[in-house]
């Protein structure tokens, strides 16, 4: 059954840096090709990452993919600063300029194109989210428009009927994207004070949250598991399987 299309693919090179949209992605066993495969480390807590929880101005931090994307290694990662400078992401003047905001000290971890744990990307493959859900949500709220980059989706889907979180009733359900992709709906979406971060200026506002808790019960968005890999693309179809 025809439920939508996919409105945008939305990546994250670096976590918890802000991601960056993209027009096609491989689906890895893993997730979107190179979603999270890089990642700051809090030295002072061992193999912890450094996140928008101890930095809330890392959601100002642009990351991108540069170059030819290839199985065997990652294209260069640059970064685009709040002020506008373009780094790499091992550039030990970001880095400083990261540990200064931060008060941490900070080292780098990277993983490959074929494998990355459960941990960086956060607790299953791929994020999803519908913009029916997105738009009730804004209502609930009341407050303002809801940027969909405060809950950081891999895959934004633009629903045919407009059923506000008709995609937390498909949980143990499979869906189809494009000719090749299969995933599975495997669980809510436990929501923390990241969504409450301004994507533009890193303000906080926690009445957001607040909302999500007390509407949904602390839910937003589905989490799924990949069962077929391949390529899918902004426009691909979205098929309910039975």
């Amino acid at each position: 059954m025809l439920v939508g299309q996919i409105k945008e693919i939305i990546r994250h090179p670096v976590k918890s840096f802000r991601g960056e949209s993209v027009q096609r992605s491989k689906i890895m066993e893993y997730g979107l090709y190179g979603d999270r495969s890089h990642a700051y480390l809090d030295d002072s807590k061992k193999e912890k990452f450094l996140t928008i929880t101890e930095l809330q101005e890392m959601v100002r931090y642009k990351a991108r993919f540069v170059g030819e994307e290839a199985l065997e290694e990652y294209p260069k990662v640059e970064v685009i600063t709040p002020e506008g400078k373009v780094f790499d992401w091992e550039d030990q003047e970001l880095i400083k300029q990261l540990e200064n905001k931060s008060k941490r000290k900070i080292s780098t971890k990277q993983y490959t194109p074929s494998h990355v744990p459960i941990g960086p990307i956060a607790v299953e493959h791929i994020l999803l989210a519908t913009d029916a859900s997105l738009d009730k949500l804004e209502e609930l709220w009341g407050k303002d428009e809801v940027d969909s980059r405060r809950f950081r989706p891999n895959l934004f889907i633009s629903l045919k009927d407009k059923v506000p979180f008709i995609e937390e009733e498909w949980i143990g359900r499979r869906i189809k994207i494009g000719t090749e992709v299969e995933v599975e709906f495997v669980g809510h979406c436990k929501r923390c004070m990241i969504i409450t971060v301004n994507p533009d200026s890193a303000e906080k506002d926690s009445s957001l949250h607040q909302t999500v808790i007390k509407e949904r019960n602390n839910n937003f968005g589905v989490y799924a598991s990949v069962i077929k890999t391949g390529d899918i693309h902004v426009g691909d179809d979205v098929h309910l399987l039975d």
